[in-house]
Protein backbone atom coordinates (compact mmCIF):
# COMPACT_ATOMS: atom_id res chain seq x y z
CA UNK A 1 0.00 0.00 0.00
CA UNK A 2 1.57 3.27 -0.50
CA UNK A 3 0.52 6.55 1.06
CA UNK A 4 -1.62 7.29 -1.28
CA UNK A 5 -3.98 4.42 -0.84
CA UNK A 6 -3.55 4.86 2.62
CA UNK A 7 -5.37 7.74 2.45
CA UNK A 8 -7.99 6.49 -0.42
CA UNK A 9 -8.83 4.03 2.14
CA UNK A 10 -8.45 6.95 5.68
CA UNK A 11 -11.27 8.62 4.10
CA UNK A 12 -8.10 11.44 3.63
CA UNK A 13 -6.62 14.20 1.37
CA UNK A 14 -3.24 12.85 -0.16
CA UNK A 15 -3.09 16.04 -1.60
CA UNK A 16 -3.83 18.05 1.36
CA UNK A 17 -1.26 16.19 3.86
CA UNK A 18 1.42 17.10 0.69
CA UNK A 19 0.59 20.24 0.71
CA UNK A 20 1.76 20.79 4.52
CA UNK A 21 4.26 18.55 4.79
CA UNK A 22 5.73 17.97 1.19
CA UNK A 23 7.39 14.59 1.79
CA UNK A 24 6.01 11.42 1.85
CA UNK A 25 8.18 9.91 4.63
CA UNK A 26 7.07 12.94 6.32
CA UNK A 27 3.35 12.21 5.84
CA UNK A 28 4.01 8.73 6.61
CA UNK A 29 5.71 9.53 9.72
CA UNK A 30 3.22 12.01 11.31
CA UNK A 31 0.02 9.98 10.05
CA UNK A 32 1.40 6.91 11.77
CA UNK A 33 1.17 9.02 14.88
CA UNK A 34 -2.57 9.30 14.55
CA UNK A 35 -2.59 6.20 16.12
CA UNK A 36 -1.48 7.27 19.78
CA UNK A 37 -3.52 10.69 19.22
CA UNK A 38 -6.10 10.94 22.21
CA UNK A 39 -8.18 14.09 21.01
CA UNK A 40 -10.85 11.58 19.78
CA UNK A 41 -11.37 9.92 23.43
CA UNK A 42 -11.25 13.23 24.98
CA UNK A 43 -14.10 14.76 23.01
CA UNK A 44 -16.01 11.19 23.27
CA UNK A 45 -15.50 11.02 26.91
CA UNK A 46 -16.28 14.65 27.21
CA UNK A 47 -19.21 14.70 25.22
CA UNK A 48 -20.63 11.82 27.28
CA UNK A 49 -20.43 12.96 30.66
CA UNK A 50 -22.08 17.05 28.65
CA UNK A 51 -18.72 18.41 29.32
CA UNK A 52 -18.83 21.21 27.01
CA UNK A 53 -15.08 22.56 27.94
CA UNK A 54 -13.72 19.30 27.55
CA UNK A 55 -15.61 18.73 24.30
CA UNK A 56 -14.63 21.80 22.44
CA UNK A 57 -10.94 20.87 23.47
CA UNK A 58 -11.02 17.82 22.19
CA UNK A 59 -12.97 18.60 19.12
CA UNK A 60 -10.40 21.62 18.67
CA UNK A 61 -7.37 19.44 18.93
CA UNK A 62 -8.72 17.00 16.51
CA UNK A 63 -9.82 19.70 13.92
CA UNK A 64 -6.10 21.12 13.82
CA UNK A 65 -4.29 17.70 14.02
CA UNK A 66 -7.10 16.25 11.26
CA UNK A 67 -6.25 19.33 9.52
CA UNK A 68 -2.62 18.97 9.59
CA UNK A 69 -2.53 15.33 8.76
CA UNK A 70 -5.11 16.01 5.40
CA UNK A 71 -7.69 14.25 6.84
CA UNK A 72 -10.16 16.85 6.12
CA UNK A 73 -13.52 15.07 6.28
CA UNK A 74 -12.28 14.62 10.60
CA UNK A 75 -10.97 18.10 10.84
CA UNK A 76 -14.80 19.32 9.32
CA UNK A 77 -16.69 17.27 11.81
CA UNK A 78 -14.27 18.26 14.76
CA UNK A 79 -14.40 22.15 13.61
CA UNK A 80 -18.39 21.85 13.44
CA UNK A 81 -18.55 19.88 17.01
CA UNK A 82 -15.56 22.23 18.28
CA UNK A 83 -17.90 25.88 17.20
CA UNK A 84 -20.91 24.36 18.39
CA UNK A 85 -18.74 23.94 22.33
CA UNK A 86 -16.56 27.34 21.63
CA UNK A 87 -16.78 29.44 24.92
CA UNK A 88 -19.14 32.12 24.10
CA UNK A 89 -21.03 30.75 21.32
CA UNK A 90 -24.70 30.19 22.24
CA UNK A 91 -25.66 26.38 21.30
CA UNK A 92 -27.23 25.80 17.87
CA UNK A 93 -27.86 21.91 18.23
CA UNK A 94 -29.85 19.93 20.00
CA UNK A 95 -27.94 17.03 22.11
CA UNK A 96 -29.92 14.12 19.52
CA UNK A 97 -28.03 16.24 16.47
CA UNK A 98 -24.63 16.27 18.51
CA UNK A 99 -24.86 12.67 18.91
CA UNK A 100 -25.25 12.58 15.38
CA UNK A 101 -22.32 14.14 14.59
CA UNK A 102 -20.30 12.16 17.64
CA UNK A 103 -21.60 9.30 15.81
CA UNK A 104 -20.28 10.31 12.21
CA UNK A 105 -16.99 11.60 13.69
CA UNK A 106 -16.67 8.05 15.36
CA UNK A 107 -17.25 6.39 12.06
CA UNK A 108 -15.00 8.76 10.15
CA UNK A 109 -12.23 8.05 12.81
CA UNK A 110 -12.12 4.66 12.97
CA UNK A 111 -11.81 4.69 9.38
CA UNK A 112 -9.07 6.25 9.51
CA UNK A 113 -7.55 4.24 12.30
CA UNK A 114 -8.30 0.50 10.85
CA UNK A 115 -6.24 2.28 7.32
CA UNK A 116 -3.77 3.42 9.10
CA UNK A 117 -3.22 -0.16 10.85
CA UNK A 118 -3.23 -1.84 7.64
CA UNK A 119 -0.41 0.51 6.14
CA UNK A 120 1.68 -0.03 9.63
CA UNK A 121 1.02 -3.87 9.49
CA UNK A 122 2.15 -4.16 5.85
CA UNK A 123 4.91 -2.14 6.14
CA UNK A 124 5.94 -3.92 9.42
Amino acid sequence: MTVQELYEAAGGSYESAKRVMQLDRLIEKFILKYLNDTSFDKLRASWDARDAVGTFEGAHAMKGVCANLGLDALSALASELAEEFRPGNARALTDAEVQERVDALRARHEQAIQAIRAYAEEKG
